[in-house]
């Protein structure tokens, strides 16, 4: 009999109406019963408008910043993907251990200016972790909800130029032949599809 692989994660990148830090100190008041600034947030949804004053939220930090960063639609539905074509899902599950593309092109990659490439792509992927952003509870939450990062409007603008720069190469340990170049033809994608909103960019994990 077969032993059962599981599948690897699958990674999304959600378009996004509000920067994170920016979000940091109002849910962090918001955790203390003080919902007033993330209530004046626009775009948020009825479940933090909701809130009810002096009490404290059922919703955790990485939930919360779930819910307001994320450009949802006026009608409270899910945010209009990047991309429509093959790159989401290419890019989704990179056929890798963890399915991690933006961790693989951090592994395998040299970068031969400082163009900001590399601490682009950690940002991106590693972010929202406590020793990155040095603020805990923002990347894992209730329900199984897994942030890694994320991207604002100027940082999508400057990874696009950076990998079409072409300054950088491939590590010669490269385990899969074009990897990096099937990695970033799919980034790129994404990136153009956020540059064209003008909105920034939230990787989230989904086991």
């Amino acid at each position: 009999m077969s032993r059962y692989i599981s599948p690897s994660p699958f990674h999304t990148f959600e378009p996004l109406q509000h920067d994170p830090l920016d979000l940091i100190p109002p849910i962090q008041c918001s955790q203390g019963g003080d919902h007033s600034e993330i209530k004046s947030l626009e775009g948020v949804p009825s479940s933090i408008i909701e809130l009810e004053e002096g009490e404290n939220p059922p919703i955790d930090p990485a939930m919360m910043l779930f819910l307001c960063s994320v450009a949802w639609k006026e009608d409270g539905g899910i945010p209009e993907p990047l991309d429509r074509g093959v790159s989401r899902d290419r890019i989704g599950r990179f056929p890798i251990e963890g399915g991690n593309a933006i961790e693989y092109l951090l592994n395998h990659t040299i970068e031969k200016t400082d163009d900001g490439l590399h601490d682009l792509l950690a940002k991106l992927t590693l972010g929202l972790d406590e020793e990155f952003l040095g603020e805990g509870g923002f990347s894992s939450g209730k329900g199984g909800l897994e942030l890694c990062g994320w991207l604002d409007k100027k940082d999508v603008i400057n990874l696009r130029r950076a990998i079409q720069k072409g300054k950088w190469a491939v590590d010669p340990s490269e385990p899969i032949d074009g990897g990096v170049a099937d990695a970033f033809r799919h980034l790129t994608i994404i990136l153009r599809g956020a540059e064209k909103r003008r909105c920034g960019i939230l990787m989230r994990k989904h086991n």
